[in-house]
């Protein structure tokens, strides 16, 4: 344990000397960067998905759940779209040095702000190898080293990708030690990692509740948390039937293992009779199984083919992360902004809605990261964003909220202009 301390310290102050020059980095070395990671992404691809298949398969002997087993999979397909979610980091303008809100006072001074990196970003994450890609790529392009603590069950494949981005990185000149993997799976060096405060100057956890909270309640420096979804879609009495059908559908099925997928669909009672009937069955034929409470029940009861559970209180409020979905029959949009309020986590919420003052209510009164009128929740993603890729989905309001792409890992300093001013 000793030497894996050691390793994980050394690699810490060759992440912290990086990022002094990482600071000024030109662009042309960082998208030179950016564009080797991807086009090495494809032309070893069969040593990470050889090195992915291990993984998998000693994760689904050690009986991981379906949720978990999705994230840490990956395909050609899948590898094809980090790459290509690369390149379009690649292309974003870069954030640093960027000068804003600059004005003159009246005393003659030139006054405003400069975006700079934050410095060293920390990183912590479960299951998934995709973030060893995404978190390097936007350190890389926003002028911030990183340090990289993947989990045990993903070791290889992280590894393996680390091993590209630092090989990719060094061919385009970019500074030794500004991208750091722990090979270390140890759970005792997170804590070692977690004090390490002069060295890192934002923690990024990517994981499960326990993870989150435990880097949260435990860390030395700030930690920008998030990604639990508790994801709804409330279909107003005013909603497009069709409409609403289409997209309960897609925030539900289209991916349900992530956190923007829909958990609860709540349905104003005026339409509930009709739409009810309609997205059970869609929902019947790609397997979901709905937790109804007694109204939603009493509607859909007839129907023999759907998968139907009476609800309970567990169901509101839960993060299902698989095909289940809890419904529940409204009087007023009132009643569903209240159920949001006590349930969300702040996640990604949705209306649909052919009403403007719904709408426009459901905006200005939902406390959320996302908050969407007639459209998937599915779509709280940095790259659906126009973000290219992303480090997180933040649910909390300082620094950053919902994705987190470049920008949001860079801060400011104000810079001053005078001609000889001094303060009378």
């Amino acid at each position: 344990m000793e030497s894996a301390v050691e390793e994980l310290k050394e690699k810490g102050r060759a992440a912290k000397a990086a990022s002094r020059r990482m600071a000024y980095l030109p662009t042309e070395v960082k998208n030179q960067a950016l564009h080797n990671v991807a086009d090495d992404l494809l032309a070893k691809k069969d040593e990470v998905l050889a090195a992915n298949q291990i993984d998998y398969k000693e994760a689904e002997a050690s009986g991981m759940n379906a949720a978990m087993l999705d994230r840490l999979f990956l395909s050609s397909s899948r590898l094809e779209s980090i790459a290509q979610d690369v390149l379009a980091v690649a292309a974003l303008p870069d954030p640093v040095g960027e000068v804003f809100d600059m004005r003159t006072l009246p005393n003659g001074l030139l006054i405003g702000r400069k975006r700079v990196p934050l410095g060293v970003i920390g990183a912590i994450y479960e299951s998934r190898p995709n973030v060893t890609i995404d978190i390097s790529v936007l350190c890389l392009k926003s002028g911030n080293a990183i340090i990289l603590r993947g989990g045990r069950e993903a070791i290889r494949s992280n590894s393996a990708l680390a091993e590209v981005v630092q090989e990719a990185c060094k061919r385009a000149g970019v500074p030794d030690g500004a991208v750091n993997f722990i090979e270390n799976t140890d759970r005792a060096l997170v804590n070692h990692l977690l004090k390490m405060g002069d060295i890192i100057d934002l923690l990024i956890p990517r994981g499960g509740a326990g993870l989150i909270k435990f880097v949260t309640e435990n860390a030395a420096m700030p930690v920008v948390s998030g990604g639990v979804g508790v994801c709804h879609t409330y279909v107003d009495k005013s909603a497009d039937v069709a409409k609403a059908v289409a997209i309960a559908f897609n925030a539900k099925v289209q991916r349900p293992t992530v956190c923007n997928a829909l958990d609860t669909l709540l349905v104003h009672a005026a339409l509930a009779q009709r739409y009810l009937p309609i997205i059970a069955a869609e929902w019947a034929e790609a397997g979901v199984e709905m937790h109804c409470d007694e109204r939603a029940l009493s509607i859909l009861k007839s129907s023999p083919s759907l998968k139907l559970v009476p609800a309970t209180d567990e169901d509101w409020g839960k993060e299902f992360l698989s095909l289940v979905a809890a419904v529940k029959v409204v009087d007023s949009l009132d009643e569903a902004l209240e159920h949001i309020e006590r349930y969300g986590s702040g996640h990604s919420e949705a209306i649909v809605t052919e009403g403007y003052q719904p709408a426009m209510r459901f905006l200005n009164e939902v406390d959320a990261a996302c908050v969407y009128v007639n459209a998937s929740t599915r779509f709280t993603d940095g790259g659906q964003f126009g973000l290219g890729a992303e480090v997180g989905i933040s649910t909390q309001k300082m620094h950053a909220r919902g994705p987190l792409g470049v920008k949001e890992l860079t801060t400011y300093k104000w810079i001053i202009f005078g001609s000889g001013q001094v303060r009378p």
